[in-house]
């Protein structure tokens, strides 16, 4: 007895020898904590300050960046490239207004789809799900070619003109799918799913009630991938969109900036005088039109960063 209590006594400064050190491995000084947030945001300025010299560029004088290129401080503010931008009138608040509206009800869509679409194949008992999973699949590696898809968006659906034109072609996307089929397999446990049934719950009820809290996070990381195709998408626009009433921001700004290199290549033909010709704003204008397209996304962005927050502790859920 007394040789059993004499190694309990020698043991457990050990044991808590090894504790101490366990704890001390996941604890840093204060000179590597202060260290490391000075790398933190050192990095982070690097990924802000692009935009923010995008911003400043877009408020220089136009002469001045020609004479003495891109400074942080210019020597002369000015206006003028968001005056030439603003004076096409009510033209970009339509823009602006056919973009939200495009954005808002193309996201809604294609959250939906996807996720019930994500849903079914995720589920182990769906008998079709290796069918349909392989037929997502395809889409990713296949493609029926331009001609083929404006055949079916403008002849045989008869979108041409439409606003959901801009809509139905993005509103499937394989690989989004596939992301939150992988979500709904790892962070959803099956369990819940059975108890749902165990309490006389349907699928569409079981999936409203208990999978869509629980998907929040990967639903919401699926709706900002596709507020962001939605918000830059100017190609349907180009091909399906004639009314001007119905020209998306992305592709307004693209035809502002095509006239401009159009009146610039062709001046010499033109009766536009040198001086004119040289107070065009060109390069200020191009960054004025990035601060416009990018400045309503950056500010929806903090809406879906809690959910990404939240996603950190989804694995936390145990069976």
């Amino acid at each position: 007895m007394q040789m059993a209590r004499k190694a309990e006594k020698a043991g457990k400064p050990k044991t808590e020898r090894l504790k101490r050190k366990t704890r001390d491995f996941h604890r840093i000084s204060p000179l590597w904590n202060v260290i490391f947030n000075l790398i933190a945001g050192l990095f982070a300025a690097a990924c802000v300050f692009p935009f923010i010299f995008v911003v400043i560029i877009s408020f220089t004088d136009e002469s001045v960046l020609a004479s003495e290129g891109y400074r942080i401080i210019p020597s002369k503010w000015s206006l003028e490239a968001y005056r030439y931008i603003f004076e096409s009138g009510d033209t970009l608040l339509r823009a602006y207004g056919v973009t939200i509206a495009v954005t808002l009800i193309g996201t809604a869509v294609s959250l939906v789809m996807i996720a019930l679409y994500a849903y079914a194949i995720s589920r182990k008992n769906f008998r079709y799900r290796r069918f349909f999973s392989i037929f997502a699949i395809l889409t990713m590696l296949f493609n029926g070619g331009m001609i083929p898809t404006y055949m079916v968006v403008a002849q045989l659906l008869g979108l041409k003109n439409s606003i959901w034109a801009l809509i139905l072609p993005l509103a499937m996307n394989a690989f989004y799918i596939m992301i939150l089929r992988t979500f709904y397999s790892t962070s959803v446990p099956d369990a819940l799913v059975e108890s749902g049934k165990i309490d006389g719950a349907g699928e569409f009820r079981i999936f409203l009630k208990i999978i869509v809290p629980l998907s929040l996070p990967g639903l919401a990381t699926i709706g900002l991938f596709s507020t962001l195709g939605y918000w830059n998408d100017w190609f349907n626009a180009l091909l399906y969109i004639d009314n001007p009433n119905l020209v998306p921001l992305q592709s307004m700004l693209m035809r502002i900036e095509s006239s401009m290199q159009f009146i610039q290549q062709n001046s010499a033909n033109s009766n536009i005088s040198m001086a004119a010709l040289g107070s065009l704003p060109q390069d200020t204008a191009r960054m004025a039109m990035v601060v416009l397209a990018t400045l309503p996304i950056i500010f929806a962005y903090p809406f879906f960063q809690r959910y990404f927050v939240q996603g950190l502790t989804v694995g936390a859920v145990k069976e």
